[in-house]
């Protein structure tokens, strides 16, 4: 059954992206990447709060110690975000200059089972189809080397219910997959990647991701306006239909986290008029999502 599609009372953003719930302030945090801007939903009285940035944001996670762990144009940085508008930004690490080259960023991004914060980078500049992005770990020991390497849009990073399985999307035009790797909860380290899902024989385009508390894979269907669900073998087994055409990634919340709060895209195209275009929505899943391990070094 189609469930109820509710929008936020929050202005569209350009390219809205990485919600992510804060369970211990009850409340949704998501990003307009372009915008240079960060959101904020409190579940309880609906007050949606907003804090400009210094550079873009493209991913956030939760700090165990406060605040918030974002990936960034320049890195990744330590955020404050305060009442009144004002920020504190702190980079904690960066990859050399040779790897995060001039137009390139950091992209989707979260932390795995462990507390461990993970995120990928992309040229900007997608109709390059330049293969450098790479996707790092930050932790206790600092940023490692990239782990996966040759991506043109990095996307979808996830963690199966146990942690012991990694997701990882490439939504490009001309990738459109999605991986699983198995994944060592105590190095950190992926391996034996392999072909989960091809977005090539299904709508839309695979952008962010999230698992629930059934081990399913949710996928924002870009372009195509769906979220899509795989079971842990690679079925499809549920799409709902949302009132954008290009929504982002889907995050669960809430006090019982079945809720899905999904962002979006808005592509200002005015021969393709979108009114939902850009628009964050609440919908009920129908099933349980899984807490976010704040980040935890």
């Amino acid at each position: 059954m189609q469930p109820d599609v509710r929008r936020v009372d929050a202005p569209a953003c350009q390219v809205g992206e990485s919600p992510v719930w804060h369970a211990g302030e009850g409340a949704w945090y998501w990003t307009d990447i372009p915008a240079r801007t960060v959101w904020r939903l409190d579940a309880a009285s609906g007050r949606v709060a907003s804090w400009a940035m210094p550079e873009m944001v493209a991913c956030m996670a939760p700090r165990a110690a406060g605040g918030l762990v974002a990936g960034m144009e320049s890195g990744i940085f330590r955020l404050v975000l305060q009442a009144g508008g004002e920020v504190v930004a702190e980079r904690l690490a960066a990859p050399p200059a040779a790897e995060l080259t001039a137009g390139m960023r950091f992209n989707d991004g979260r932390c795995d089972r462990q507390g461990r914060f993970w995120s990928g980078t992309m040229f900007m500049d997608m109709a390059a189809a330049r293969a450098d992005g790479r996707l790092y770990r930050y932790d206790e020991q600092g940023l490692s080397q990239p782990l996966v390497d040759g991506l043109l849009t990095q996307n979808g990073l996830a963690w199966s219910p146990d942690g012991r399985t990694m997701y990882l999307s490439d939504s490009h035009p001309q990738r459109q997959l999605v991986w699983a790797f198995d994944y060592d909860i105590d190095d950190g380290v992926p391996s034996n990647r392999r072909l989960f899902v091809d977005m090539n024989h299904y709508p839309g385009r695979p952008d962010g991701a999230t698992v629930d508390a059934d081990g399913c894979y949710w996928l924002a269907a870009n372009d195509a306006g769906l979220l899509l669900r795989f079971t842990p073998d690679g079925r499809l087994e549920r799409r709902i239909a949302l009132p954008m055409a290009k929504p982002s990634m889907p995050c669960f919340g809430g006090a019982g986290l079945d809720t899905l709060l999904v962002t979006s895209i808005n592509p200002a195209h005015p021969d393709q008029p979108d009114a939902a275009a850009g628009a964050t929505v609440i919908l009920l899943a129908g099933v349980q999502g899984l807490p976010e391990t704040p980040f935890a070094f």
